[in-house]
């Protein structure tokens, strides 16, 4: 045997064992060592996995001895043989990750039944046509997991078999056409497998663990993982498990439970069960389950029980479970509790509720809850008074509003969505392999299924609206029709789900802005009273600075003056400045814009008075506000061959000419930000003047002002900064002595190159502070176009793992994230002092603003949006850094 150890028994494991048995195996493990009833197992670990996956698919030395070791150890404890002809031990063969994937794995059930011993499960169990249903959910199950055969070879001979009997269910086919079942089965399994497969039921095993095994690896499971941020090298437990049957006859059934409501957070009873079922049937939304609640009235003792369990497994954890259990012959076994996953409303919600118990201390709330899922509370919602009566209902299982144009498969919704495009997934249940589907659309919309199938559970955890068990559509995914009583939807007509009430709509309704609930203001307000980070927001008009006020922001990080240069009204005098071939030309364009950007900032300024503004010079390439080279070319030969005007064409030469004479090959490393300013200075003077007569105008009307930040953008040399801050301050001096005022004008730089960042301390003498622009420093930093990297290669670097995050959304914290610790710690070393921030897009991504607040910045500037996230992540990074 390997000197490590890949297997360990049920009473050998406990919850702190979650990284080696997995999220299940440890569940399980601290459910039977607290008395809770649950079927003997044993665990092959996660460890197991990663060394197969490491060695190419081959196992470890002495895994396979141990799981030998394992089995036997489970038959004598049991008192049962596997595949035995007498007291037989049939097992279920589970996945098992260390964070919840569901659905995402495979899992194979009734291992263990065969020729040999289907006749004495029959016997014991005093139900033949259990025997051979168990039999054929096996051959089934097996040859679909572990031998590759396909799904619909199988599905089309049950559904065939239905047929000629006339039933519509396959709980009334009985014992006999079960068993013909069976033989179909096996026919079919032979056939695609080109021969006889194993009967040998520890050989079925040692396969079932590696078809687990191989499942982590699989097109669906990957896909959650890079949705959810989930490390791909982790690698699955495998949890063998005696089973217990749910399909026994009237007295059995199984189901799954929350012990709160995962859509909303209330404490009330949540789950579905199915009278003689097996769990799949549930998950899968092959069958509608019933409500909970009625499990009282046909399984009285176990609902009983089963209730007190929720209770002792909620206290025991300090938080919301997500249980699966099963009844057989009136006896309940839990199968799997975890940590449920929920929405955003609910995480919220419990988190607070179980703050006001006592149960959890408000900083275990801050990091229970995902910043990330905060964004789900942060998008519209259906119009309450929009009038339009509803098509359909089904369950509202994921709450939210999604509008978007009907799709039937996966994978026009991933390739559609993946383009932007709103659509909603309209299927007849959803299944695993859909997941690349339901990521990127707005909604998903099922005809069956219930409130805890897999289209709800995954939906829940991405925030995304679910309405599941819409009984009353019928889907032709052949036609690409949807059809609701005389109504047929067509493929790519819109629809609106409100996944809050189940409502379906056949058309686009209006969506309102989300609204804060109660419990959204408090969690933040914790998150306020932990956090070190400020938290700021970048916003270019007042809507955006309102907006952002409204949301926390304690100021404004970003104002991209550009932005307000590249409006209709105001291009014509912006080229006339940039193409002017004498100073005093530009000045009297520039005059004209100068009104245009006061009125601008003082609307800004308004909204934030009271708080910081950093206003950014000038920054865009110069090209960005030229004419097209090309159509500028194009309309002199247009007038040239028609002989148009000759003054005309005299301008459109002339305009040619300095456009030629100012085309850059590489605009990004160009003449933009200061260098633009350095050869026309006329430019910061005027944006200058701009933003001081705007705050003196706030500060005159409203009696208040903003702290006023001027910011000169693509500093590389201290020279620059140093002749850029004398033009601003010279300019500020003049007009707070023409207005007789006093304003407190600070004026610093963005770092958003490398040289920048390398010789922060040389640049540190002339700045007040420092705001790294990491989407620019990200470009210059790795040496790629953003536009051109993510049209292009980025997506498959992610994909193949030599990138694991795309650099722009997630600081590359080796790389770029040194440049900011660099710049940091140099500036700094200048004056000591110096106030730094960041303002790229990182600015809104968790794991950058951990990061952030790992170097010691200052404060963190993001989109409005984005600010109640950022608060919320700078507390975590506050929480994790204090556990560290």
């Amino acid at each position: 045997m390997s000197e490590k150890r890949y297997i360990y028994d049920l009473s050998e494991g406990d919850a702190t064992m979650r990284n080696l048995l997995g999220g299940k195996g440890a569940g399980v493990a601290e459910m039977a060592r607290v008395g809770v009833p649950v079927p003997d197992a044993f665990t092959v670990t996660t460890t197991a996995c990663v060394e197969t996956m490491n060695r190419g698919g081959e196992w470890p030395d002495g895994l396979a001895d141990e799981i030998n070791a394992g089995l036997t150890r489970l038959e004598e404890r049991t008192g049962r043989k596997l595949g035995g002809s007498e007291n037989p031990l049939l097992v279920s063969v589970r996945s098992g990750a260390v964070f919840s994937m569901p659905g995402m794995m495979d899992t194979i059930l009734n291992l263990g039944v065969s020729d040999e011993s289907v006749a004495a499960i029959a016997e014991e169990s005093g139900n033949e046509r259990f025997a051979w249903d168990c039999y054929r959910r096996f051959i089934q199950m097996y040859g679909e997991v572990v031998e590759g055969v396909p799904a619909y070879a199988y599905e089309d001979a049950l559904t065939e078999l239905k047929r000629k009997r006339g039933v519509e269910l396959d709980t009334d086919l009985g014992p006999a056409d079960l068993k013909e079942l069976v033989a179909t089965f096996k026919e079919i399994s032979n056939e695609h497998l080109g021969g006889e497969w194993t009967s040998d039921p520890v050989e079925q095993l040692h396969r079932a663990v590696n078809a687990v095994f191989r499942s982590w690896q699989n097109p669906r499971a990957e896909v959650y993982r890079r949705a959810n941020n989930i490390p791909s090298d982790l690698g699955t437990a495998v949890n063998v498990m005696q089973m217990v049957f749910g399909n026994r006859g009237d007295d059995s059934a199984t189901g799954v439970c929350f012990t709160r409501n995962p859509s909303t957070g209330a404490k009330e009873l949540y789950g579905e069960f199915l009278v003689n079922a097996q769990g799949e049937d549930v998950v899968a939304g092959i069958r509608t389950p019933r409500p909970l609640a009625e499990m009282r009235e046909v399984l009285p003792e176990a609902y009983d029980e089963l209730i007190d369990t929720m209770h002792r497994m909620e206290s025991h954890y300090r938080d919301m479970q997500d249980m699966e259990f099963t009844v057989e012959n009136g006896k309940l076994f839990l199968l799997q509790t975890r940590n449920g996953k929920r929405t955003a409303a609910a995480a919220l919600k419990v988190a607070s509720d179980l703050v006001d118990e006592g149960v959890i201390t408000k900083e275990e709330a801050l990091l229970r809850i995902e910043p990330d899922q905060l964004d789900q509370l942060l998008h519209p919602a259906i119009d309450p008074s929009h009038g339009e009566k509803p098509i359909a209902k089904g369950l509202p299982a994921s709450p939210g509003a999604a509008v978007g144009e009907v799709v039937f498969d996966a994978d026009t919704a991933a390739e559609r969505g993946g383009r932007g495009e709103a659509v909603v997934l309209v299927r007849y249940e959803t299944t695993p392999d859909d997941i690349h589907g339901v990521i990127v659309a707005q909604g998903v919309l099922t005809a069956h299924g219930g409130m805890t199938s897999h289209a709800a559970v995954v939906a829940r955890g991405m925030g995304k609206p679910c309405v599941a068990g819409a009984s009353g559509i019928h889907i032709d995914a052949k036609g690409r029709t949807l059809t609701v009583g005389d109504r047929v939807i067509k493929e790519g007509e819109v629809i609106t789900l409100d996944g809050s009430t189940g409502d379906v709509f056949g058309q686009e309704i209006k969506l309102i802005p989300p609204r804060i609930n109660e419990d959204f203001q408090r969690v933040v307000t914790w998150a306020d009273e932990v956090r070190e980070l400020g938290v700021r927001a970048n916003a270019d008009n007042f809507e955006d600075a309102s907006k952002a006020r409204e949301l926390g922001a304690e100021g404004i990080g970003l104002c991209r003056t550009e932005h307000m240069f590249m409006a209709a009204d105001r291009l014509p005098a912006v080229r006339r400045m940039i193409l002017a071939e004498t100073h005093e030309a530009r000045a009297d364009a520039l005059e004209k814009i100068l009104p245009m950007q006061q009125a601008d900032f003082e609307g800004i300024f308004t909204a934030m008075k009271g708080l910081p503004v950093t206003v950014r010079l000038l920054d865009p390439p110069l090209h960005e506000f030229l004419p097209n080279l090309v159509e500028q070319s194009l309309l002199v030969q247009r007038l040239e061959l028609t002989g148009g005007d000759a003054s005309e064409l005299g301008a459109a030469r002339a305009t040619l000419a300095q456009v030629k004479r100012l085309h850059e090959l590489n605009p990004m490393l160009g003449t933009r930000g200061c260098r633009l300013a350095m050869l026309y200075p006329e430019i910061p003077a005027m944006q200058t003047r701009a933003i001081i007569r705007a705050a003196l105008a706030v500060l005159e009307r409203e009696g208040e002002t903003i702290g006023v930040e001027i910011m000169i953008p693509l500093v590389a040399l201290s020279k620059e900064l140093e002749i850029q801050r004398e033009i601003v301050e010279k300019t500020v001096a003049e007009e707070l002595k023409a207005a007789g005022k006093e304003l407190d004008v600070t004026v610093g730089t963005m770092i958003e190159l490398p040289r920048a960042a390398l010789v922060a301390d040389q640049i540190a003498e002339y700045a007040d502070f420092f705001s790294f622009g990491t989407n620019d420093l990200t470009q210059t930093g790795i040496g790629i176009s953003r536009d051109d990297a993510e049209n292009g290669f980025l997506t498959q670097y992610v994909t193949s793992k030599v990138l694991e995050r795309n650099p722009f959304e997630s600081i590359d914290v080796a790389g770029v994230g040194q440049l900011v610790d660099i710049g940091v710690a140099k500036g700094r070393s200048i004056k000591p002092n110096l106030k730094t921030g960041v303002c790229g897009e990182h600015g809104g991504d968790p794991d950058s603003v951990e990061f952030f607040q790992s170097v010691g910045l200052d404060y963190v500037s993001c989109s409005p949006y984005r600010v109640p996230i950022a608060r919320f992540a700078a507390a975590k990074a506050v929480l994790k850094q204090r556990e560290d």
